[in-house]
């Protein structure tokens, strides 16, 4: 038995405190994918129009940019356990006033709050659960990215469910979900260890001053902003109600969750980690540029399979940042993600405008240029990430098997 199905045969056998903080991710990243089936019915309902209501992107993934520089600095002066309810509070008091909203922006402000919680939480969890874990860490590490891909696919089914009746009810629903979460981990997860060193706020800054680091940031970058052009602005193009493009995301998120976990270490252990990026964007780009300007069913058909090219790309960038540099990992995933959430920001913002002043089919082509972009600086600096990259590949050959990914 090799190790990835090691990890696996050990997956069920876990404390409840491991359960409990994986329940909770997953509710945790259902909230990305939440509002996907419901944007329109959003616009629709606050009177808005299709760029006011994707700032409802913008807003929590800026702010969860900025909050990757102070959830280290958090964790590390309070503890794994209180930074957890820290942000599954937040999550719970801003995802309820979402739901009561009257405006747009009251709509945008609650999200931003919504996305400092999220950040706080989803920052801490994997540590959480790999110190609480039993089977060593490749249990730990496949139970969290299932929270991850379950939470991803299941979030826009959710929104399409609840969200057919009523547009508040997606929130009302994630606040109650994290509510129970909040209550499992205050009795199920003892305190987790202080690091013996306190994280400071420019440590996640200082440490992108290594250029593989640098370099894998900076194609993430470019490679986000194709990725949340899809999440955020699709759903306008396709034009579905909230059921069809609920089922539509949740397939997109099957997809995701399998080539994440599964078939990316796969195609890494065959061809390389970055020959494996770099076709990757490249297959994600011509998907993204066929969505544009392909027919409805094109649309539809496209918008699912680029959660394949999504998967594999999420794998293979937080492993590169993970361990492309000598920065600790909580440290080095701070940095990276910082930079990465900004262009997740700048894509729901973007993508509405450059229809406005084009036509329908060019923010695809953007999405398309910037994950070309993205390949290209994998390609450029690859010298900068070759060596890195081969001592990972090496180490997880040997050790366990399976990808730290932390997305």
């Amino acid at each position: 038995m090799d190790a990835l199905d090691a990890g696996a045969g050990s997956l069920l056998r876990q404390p409840k405190a491991v359960w409990a903080t994986a329940g909770a991710s997953v509710v945790a990243f259902m909230g990305i994918g939440l509002v996907d089936p419901i944007l329109p019915s959003i616009a629709q309902g606050l009177d808005a129009t299709a760029g006011q209501v994707s700032l409802l992107f913008t807003s929590y993934f800026l702010i969860t940019a900025f909050a990757m520089l102070i959830t280290g600095w958090v964790s590390s002066r309070i503890g794994g356990r209180r930074t957890l309810l820290l942000g599954l509070a937040f999550v719970v008091v801003f995802a309820g006033l979402a739901g009561t909203s009257g405006s747009v922006a009251e709509l945008v402000g609650f999200r931003a709050g919504w996305g400092l919680g999220n950040a706080l939480f989803v920052s801490t969890a994997l540590a959480v659960i790999v110190g609480a874990a039993a089977g060593g860490s490749a249990a730990a590490i496949l139970l969290y990215e299932s929270a991850l891909g379950l939470g991803m696919a299941c979030g826009p089914l959710l929104g399409a469910l609840l969200g057919d009746a009523s547009w508040r009810y997606p929130f009302f629903g994630t606040a109650f979900l994290m509510a129970v979460g909040f209550l499992c981990i205050t009795v199920f997860l003892k305190e987790q260890p202080k690091p013996a060193r306190k994280t400071s706020l420019l440590d996640p800054v200082k440490a992108l001053g290594h250029g593989g680091l640098a370099s894998a940031a900076a194609s993430a970058f470019f490679y986000n902003y194709t990725f949340f052009t899809v999440l955020a602005f699709t759903p306008f193009v396709l034009n579905m109600t909230p059921y069809k493009s609920g089922a539509v995301f949740f397939a997109w998120g099957v997809l995701l969750a399998v080539f994440s976990v599964i078939v990316a270490p796969r195609l890494q252990a065959r061809f390389g980690s970055l020959k494996v990026l770099g076709g990757s964007l490249v297959l994600l780009a011509a998907d993204v540029l066929v969505l544009g300007y392909g027919s409805h069913t094109t649309a539809i058909v496209c918008t699912i399979l680029s959660g394949a090219f999504i998967g594999v790309n999420n794998t293979v960038y937080t492993e590169l940042a993970l361990g492309v540099s000598d920065a600790p990992r909580p440290v080095a995933s701070a940095g990276y993600n910082f930079v990465r959430w900004f262009a997740a920001a700048a894509a729901p913002y973007f993508a509405p405008r450059i229809e406005e002043w084009t036509d329908i089919h060019m923010p695809f082509v953007v999405a398309a240029v910037t994950a070309l972009v993205g390949a290209a600086v994998v390609v450029v600096r690859r010298t900068a990430l070759t060596h890195e990259v081969e001592e990972l590949e090496s180490k997880h050959a040997t050790e366990d098997g399976v990808a730290v990914f932390v997305n």
